[in-house]
Order: C-alpha cells, then structure tokens, then sequence
C-alpha cells in the first residue's frame, strides 16, 4: 500500500479520464483528484467502495450494539449471530 497518496488536479482527469482510472483499478488505491488546490474528490474503484460500504455497515451495527447496551437494550445471542453472519454473507 502506498504511503503518499495520488493527487491529481482535475485537469489531469478530464484529460485521461481512462488512463487514471485504469491505474487506480491497478494500483487499488485511492486517488484524490483536487480544484483549484485543494481536495474536491476521492476516486475509488467499485469494488473498494462496495467492500468499504460493507465495512461501514459492520461498524454501524456495533455502533448500534453499544447504544443498545447502554441503554439497557439488545438481543438474544442467536439474533446477534444471525446478523453478524448475514452482513458477512453479503461480502461473498
């Protein structure tokens, strides 16, 4: 994994919009694409957003969790397993 992450102006982008692409695809690492200086926007490959969509998900379900037991709530262990097991599912 690179330390240094790509930047490239927009400019850039507009004008090899498949070569950046094609690279970022290669690399599997992010690029940052800048305006006028400054970070605008991040390009990820479909299938890195999807997997880091799923990760986001698993965390918001913990997240859930501790409010819940914070709170008194919760499930069984049976439910929690089921769901666990169905947002891992998902990843295959």
């Amino acid at each position: 994994m690179n330390t240094v992450p790509d930047i490239i102006p927009i400019s850039e982008l507009r004008q090899d919009a498949a070569g950046i692409i094609k690279k970022m695809k290669a690399a599997r690492q992010p690029v940052f694409i800048t305006q006028h200086g400054r970070a605008s926007a991040v390009l990820v490959s479909a299938d890195d957003y999807r997997q880091s969509q799923r990760e986001f998900e698993i965390l918001r379900s913990l997240a859930n969790g501790e409010r819940e037991i914070v709170e008194g709530k919760g499930s069984d262990l049976d439910t929690v397993f089921a769901k666990a097991r169905e947002l891992l599912g998902a990843r295959e």
